[in-house]
């Protein structure tokens, strides 16, 4: 673990606040065997029935991994990058169940888990908040979601998205800002179009996650409410939303509706993922959408089909965002790629490559991507 990852007073001094979002974190199947205590390797896919058979496809494509890895390892230079850029507050979207049981979910092709004796994989990089709104945390039934709230609390992380009971599932999380009398209040929530069933749905007396029913206006307004109801002055509003097909760039003009209508709600940031790879950004009303931040941590390499993409590109977001109003002051971001299920600073090659897809996949948005002289992607407002 890096020590000193978060300064002890993370307000800064011209009244901004910056974060750390996180695409999927996919802690399961070839990442958890990799790990100190790797769980139950059995798999229910249609093609792969041990989780050790991505592990082997990693290796086949990148060379061997030293198994068993440290805590560390699945985060590579983003645990450095972190270190240097010292994000107020750092969110990730926790795309696993965290279990030992095997109640496989029925109706699902892919089931992620690991073993809670791995957590500290995900307790190295200090996230603040754990988004469970998405289409795994209940991969191995209400047991283990109700196994990975009780771990996540255990190790001191915040989850949001997903209870015991819908008032749990709904309750935003709400993280100090060092050094300042402001907050940051997540939200999240998780759509059928991400592959979500609607039976994981919380309600009054089961547990589940919140779920989104449509992309209607009136259930924009009910988040908003819902942030509304313990928002104060000073505080920076992010909303969480699990949401969208795997695969390409376009956003539907319902999706771009409905961020729009949490932006006019008084929402500062809308927080996008569900695709394994990055999608548009844009900049309304002078605050920041993401569409899909992509993946973040996963198993994925060797793994054939949509190479156009470049999935193994992946991105840290650095939004920093004014304390008094809720406007962007900034958006950067690092460009990693996964190779040995480890992330590594991008060739500058790469990062050009995703400055131009980013440039040209939000040009409907007018959104406009530099790249700096250190690597860094940069917003241009």
């Amino acid at each position: 673990m890096i020590d000193g990852l978060r300064p002890a007073t993370a307000g800064r001094a011209d009244g901004t606040v910056r974060l750390f979002l996180a695409g999927d974190v996919m802690t399961g199947r070839g990442i958890d065997q990799i790990l100190p205590h790797p769980g139950d390797p059995l798999l229910r896919e249609n093609w792969v029935r041990d989780a050790r058979r991505y592990v082997e496809l990693a290796e086949a494509v990148n060379g061997p991994i030293p198994l068993p890895v440290g805590f560390e390892w699945i985060w590579g230079d983003a645990l450095v990058t972190l270190a240097q850029v010292a994000p107020a507050v750092s969110v990730i979207n926790l795309e696993t169940a965290v279990t030992g049981a095997d109640d496989f979910v029925q109706g699902k092709g892919i089931h992620y888990r690991m073993n809670p004796r791995n957590l500290p994989a995900i307790v190295v990089a200090r996230p603040d908040v754990c988004v469970l709104a998405n289409n795994h945390v209940l991969d191995f039934d209400r047991t283990g979601l109700s196994d990975t709230l009780s771990a996540l609390a255990g190790a001191g992380l915040a989850t949001v998205g997903a209870g015991e009971d819908l008032e749990e599932a709904r309750r935003p999380a709400v993280v100090p800002v060092p050094g300042t009398s402001g907050r940051v209040i997540v939200a999240a929530c998780a759509m059928a179009s991400a592959g979500v069933p609607d039976g994981w749905a919380a309600k009054r007396d089961r547990s589940g996650v919140w779920f989104a029913p449509s992309l209607a206006d009136a259930v924009a307004d009910d988040i908003v409410e819902r942030l509304g109801a313990v928002r104060r002055p000073g505080d920076i509003c992010v909303v969480s939303l699990h949401w969208g097909s795997n695969w390409g760039f376009e956003m539907s003009h319902d999706q771009v509706r409905f961020a729009h209508r949490l932006v006019d709600g008084g929402v500062d940031v809308v927080y996008g993922h569900s695709s394994h790879h990055p999608r548009p950004i844009e900049v309304y009303r002078r605050r920041l959408i993401l569409y899909g931040c992509g993946d973040l941590v996963n198993d994925y390499e060797g793994i054939p089909g949509q190479e156009e993409f470049r999935s193994e590109l992946r991105l840290l977001y650095f939004p920093t965002v004014h304390q008094s109003g809720g406007e962007l002051a900034g958006l950067t971001m690092r460009a990693v790629r996964a190779r040995r299920m480890r992330l590594e600073n991008a060739l500058p090659e790469d990062v050009l490559w995703l400055e131009r897809m980013l440039g040209e996949t939000s040009g409907r948005f007018k959104t406009r991507i530099e790249t700096g002289p250190d690597g860094t992607l940069m917003l241009v407002l």
